[in-house]
């Protein structure tokens, strides 16, 4: 945006001098003839000057760069799923973790005994349902009292299921390989259920992530190569996996994710990194930005000359400012630009283009 100021404030100061300088415009000499001859005046009107460029289109590489920061591939925070007393703690912040690794034990208070007293129960609701239903096979017992002991069969099985649940759940274990990032209970804490007990990142693979103008984000897929510079000077290459379909509301903009191995955990996360998106090769053209103009439905584009002299408007795509000038594409191979006098002409206005040194391009062309 600042750019875009310092654009327009060139452009205008470019166009005040050339006015101010008197060669833009029609000759102060020509007269004006009575009513008779106004038509032959008119028409023997000189066209407005206005100077140009010629510029040839040049194979360079589209780049977007864009300003994020590292993020772990997965984030997960391990909650109690059974309320009780932590007695034992076998990972300290910062440890790296397998999958299956405990991170936390929870006391059995009377889980164990509540466990022994269900297998007791299920045995007992067993021998009960085998002898209901041979009875019930001699007509000695109705179809209806062997229906209840086997509800009462099942009831007791998923009570000791359940129960068994509950003895697990007192073990917390990772989730996945990772850093254990934070661990807020140390022993002797209750824990209700849902509270939380340890969170596990994990660094390998890590992301970086950035947020894309919505006028970019057509040309970024998923797969695209891409690379990231820490502010330490470190570059790593990656591939984007992820795109969003949605924009944020307040930027207009839309999360992207570039996904580098890191074995070695070496990359932590929320460094600053920029984002490099390699786009493919364009044509494009190196101008100064004093050349940029507005259509009239406020589009920033360049006007040029084409063969017959009259004035054409070209949407630009922006796709490098450097200190030597801008890199533009959406113009032809080769093109007359108009570096002066563009804000006076308008398109499908016909004009005589004249070169730096003031010589007309007629005058060039019958040579």
């Amino acid at each position: 945006m600042k750019k875009s100021y310092l654009i327009a404030a060139a452009v205008a100061v470019v166009a005040v001098g050339w006015v101010a300088s008197g060669q833009f415009g029609v000759n102060k000499d020509v007269n004006v003839a009575p009513s008779k001859k106004a038509s032959k005046a008119q028409s023997a009107a000189p066209l407005p000057r206005v100077r140009v460029k010629s510029s040839v289109a040049e194979i360079r590489v589209n780049e977007l760069v864009v300003l994020g920061k590292t993020e772990a591939s997965r984030k997960v925070t391990l909650k109690a799923e059974t309320a009780g007393r932590i007695i034992a703690i076998k990972a300290k912040k910062g440890d790296k973790v397998k999958k299956g690794d405990v991170i936390v034990q929870i006391a059995l208070d009377d889980r164990q005994s509540r466990l022994l007293e269900a297998k007791a129960k299920l045995r007992q609701r067993q021998i009960e349902y085998q002898a209901a239903k041979e009875l019930s096979a001699r007509n000695f017992r109705s179809k209806v009292k062997l229906a209840e002991t086997q509800a009462q069969l099942d009831s007791a099985k998923a009570n000791l299921k359940n129960i068994k649940v509950d003895l697990n759940r007192t073990v917390i274990r990772a989730s996945f390989d990772g850093v254990l990032e934070l661990r807020p209970v140390e022993i002797g804490d209750f824990v209700k259920i849902g509270n939380p007990v340890a969170t596990i990142v994990d660094l390998s693979p890590i992301l970086v992530v950035a947020n894309i103008p919505e006028v970019q984000i057509g040309r970024v897929r998923q797969g695209l190569s891409a690379k990231a510079r820490l502010v330490s000077g470190k570059i790593f290459s990656g591939k984007i996996r992820y795109v969003s379909t949605e924009a944020v509301n307040a930027t207009r903009t839309f999360k992207v994710e570039m996904e580098t191995p890191n074995i070695d955990r070496s990359i932590v996360a929320g460094l600053t990194a920029e984002l490099r998106l390699s786009l493919g090769d364009v044509k494009a053209h190196q101008v100064s930005p004093a050349v940029l103009t507005l259509s009239h439905d406020g589009l920033v584009g360049v006007k040029s000359v084409n063969a017959s002299g009259i004035v054409v408007f070209h949407k630009i795509e922006l796709i490098a400012d450097t200190p030597d000038g801008m890199w533009l594409a959406g113009l032809p191979d080769q093109v007359t630009i108009i570096s002066v006098g563009q804000e006076f002409v308008k398109v499908g206005q016909k004009v005589e283009p004249i070169t730096s040194s003031g010589t007309a391009i007629s005058e060039l062309k019958g040579k």
